[in-house]
């Protein structure tokens, strides 16, 4: 056997050891979630093929040669009895682009599929698409929706030519597509909207018979500007989305962990008492932008009326979660929800690697309802503090 071959064989082996390392969970969590050992996928996780070419004769030092950067920002959902997930996966160019990963059991023993999705362009007819293809694709939120599409709404990113000498001015859409089997994509029209989008997510049901997105609206492609928060909007043809009336049901607050923006994570999840939803929050900091999750549930009848928002964050990097690509940073837009009512919570660190958290939706419900809210000032956090001493006290 020749040196090169070993050296595979060795590869092979490396990798398929990371590959099949089982997860176990964190000791000592907060009593809402579990967070895990390890990271569920990271750039190693990568087949060998997408990086490798396994010719000697072409590739005789046997490098990579299509280098692989992260993978974060995750759709989810469960199908077939299966747990996918449709990862943003980003290379050494700084492209990103969609890959499906499989799990037996949602927590561990991830694998991509053999090779990354084909997503069409956006159609001739759309506002921005056919003859402007967008440049970079990512963070999709999957709906499998009541009319019996899966649903993929992405951001689309393009250069924003009206400021041609700026190679680091963007524009930001939000993209659609539907499956039926996370391998066939249709690519509908962007949605339309005044303002720029970066994360939009659709509502699982229709509302009044029509279609409904959670969205984020922007004055530009980071600055939220005048937008207030979170958004809503009603939409007749999805196929043709427009966003025509729109407004904000989760507001931004001053000095919180949302104060810079807050946006949707997955879609909200149905339960007896309310629709669960998961969010990112920023705030600034003396260290740059520091994101944040955070829960809040809405009314059945209504999804716009809010009627629990525990104070804070639910969700932060801790340990090595912290570091990566982009400091400090924890985002979710994928989350899954068992027959049997267990809840994975698959969030991404640092812009860099994947991870899961373990909840239910009898524990989530709970947080939601019988977490103090935010009072916005110091003086209100210290008497709420004081009441749930006072209370101990007692038992």
């Amino acid at each position: 056997m020749t040196d090169f071959n070993e050296r595979l064989k060795a590869l092979r082996q490396h990798h398929e050891e990371l590959l099949s390392r089982p997860n176990e969970p964190l000791p000592w969590g907060n009593g809402i979630y579990e967070k895990y050992k390890y990271p569920i996928l990271t750039a190693e996780h990568t087949p060998l093929e997408w990086r490798y070419d396994f010719s000697e004769q072409d590739n005789p030092y046997l490098m990579q040669r299509i280098m692989m950067n992260a993978v974060l920002n995750s759709g989810a959902i469960k199908l077939d009895g299966r747990y996918l997930l449709v990862c943003r996966v980003e290379g050494a160019d700084r492209k990103s682009f969609f890959a499906v990963a499989e799990s037996p059991n949602g927590i561990d023993q991830w694998r991509f599929w053999e090779e990354p999705v084909t997503m069409p362009e956006a159609p001739s007819d759309s506002h921005q698409g056919g003859e402007n293809p967008a440049t970079n694709v990512y963070d999709m939120r999957l709906t499998q929706h009541e009319d019996g599409w899966i649903y993929g709404v992405f951001c689309a990113e393009r250069h924003d030519d009206a400021q041609p000498g700026n190679l680091s001015a963007a524009t930001a859409t939000a993209g659609i597509a539907r499956t039926k089997d996370l391998k066939t994509w249709q690519r509908l029209p962007d949605l339309i909207s005044r303002s720029q989008q970066r994360n939009v997510v659709l509502h699982p049901e229709f509302v009044d018979g029509r279609y409904a997105f959670y969205t984020r609206p922007q004055d530009g492609f980071i600055d939220t500007g005048s937008g207030g928060g979170i958004g809503w909007a009603l939409v007749d043809d999805i196929t043709h989305a427009e966003v025509k009336d729109e407004q904000i049901i989760n507001a931004r607050h001053y000095h919180t962990i949302m104060e810079v923006k807050n946006g949707e994570g997955p879609h909200p999840l149905k339960t007896p008492q309310g629709w669960l939803h998961l969010a990112h929050g920023v705030r600034g900091t003396a260290d740059g932008l520091r994101y944040v999750l955070y829960m809040y549930m809405t009314a059945l009848d209504d999804p716009t009326r809010v009627i629990a928002q525990p104070g804070g964050f639910f969700l932060v990097p801790e340990g090595q979660e912290y570091v990566g690509d982009v400091m400090n940073v924890a985002f979710a837009n994928g989350w899954i929800m068992d027959d049997d009512g267990r809840v994975l919570i698959y969030y991404a660190t640092a812009d860099t690697r994947m991870h899961v958290a373990v909840s239910s939706v009898e524990r989530l419900v709970d947080y939601c309802l019988h977490t103090p809210e935010d009072g916005l000032t110091t003086a209100a956090s210290v008497e709420t503090i004081k009441r749930l001493v006072a209370k101990n006290k007692n038992n």
